[in-house]
């Protein structure tokens, strides 16, 4: 495999988004674990009444699964838009509701949500890459007049 500096072929373009979704699944998998298993349901919802959250108990734990069930359908590239499509509305909530106030620098900022929004709308838009389970089972998918169906490459 060349490596061309200022053009990519569509196999690295796969490879590059399948890196992007893993480490944002990754990342949302730890904040997803934190919640359920060192803060817990219970503290969870009290941070989230701290923040002003609308029905912080039950926002709270629904929050805390999407990350860690939706942060796992990245890492395995199962069901892969529609679980970025979930973590990206909740971004766009704590952006919106948590950390705009503190301007755009961490550490109460919007930065670091704000990049994480944008690797979900990325995620979204794109596609899981490959390899993923989303790719696997396209592939084995029946597409037109009985053929195999094909994964756009």
């Amino acid at each position: 495999m060349a490596f061309d500096l200022f053009a990519s072929g569509s196999r690295q373009q796969r490879l590059g988004i399948a890196v992007l979704r893993v480490v944002t699944g990754i990342v949302f998998v730890m904040h997803g674990y934190q919640k359920v298993f060192v803060y817990g349901f219970a503290g969870t919802a009290g941070a989230f009444t701290k923040m002003g959250i609308f029905m912080p108990s039950v926002m709270g734990p629904f929050i805390a699964l999407l990350e860690l069930f939706g942060g796992l359908a990245l890492i395995i590239g199962l069901l892969t838009r529609l679980a970025a499509l979930g973590l990206a509305f909740d971004m766009l909530g704590a952006i919106l509701m948590v950390h705009l106030a503190g301007g755009f620098y961490l550490p109460s900022g919007y930065e670091f949500a704000l990049t994480l929004l944008a690797a979900c709308v990325a995620l979204v838009l794109a596609g899981p890459g490959s390899p993923s389970a989303d790719d696997a089972i396209a592939s084995r998918r029946p597409g037109p007049l009985g053929t195999r169906g094909t994964v756009a490459r």
